[in-house]
């Protein structure tokens, strides 16, 4: 497999030339093909947006400090 890094975040790995061919003799149904291509971004955009919400979480904890334990004297 051949693989080219666009970004640090991004990677692209193309197939050889003899699977590709092979891949596209297998024909699906347009409905199945186009399914499972929304089913595969809504995937990635959900994965994207749980990275972003951890880093964000987690850069905000580092930049509030914890407020310091309280002790009650009733």
């Amino acid at each position: 497999m051949v693989a080219k890094v666009i970004s640090s975040k991004i990677k692209v790995i193309k197939k050889p030339q003899g699977e590709a061919a092979s891949a596209q003799t297998e024909q699906k149904d347009p409905k199945e093909a186009v399914r499972e291509m929304v089913s595969t971004v809504s995937q990635w955009v959900s994965e994207f947006q749980q990275k972003r919400r951890e880093e964000t979480s987690r850069v905000l904890k580092s930049l509030m400090p914890e407020p310091p334990a309280q002790t009650s004297e009733a």
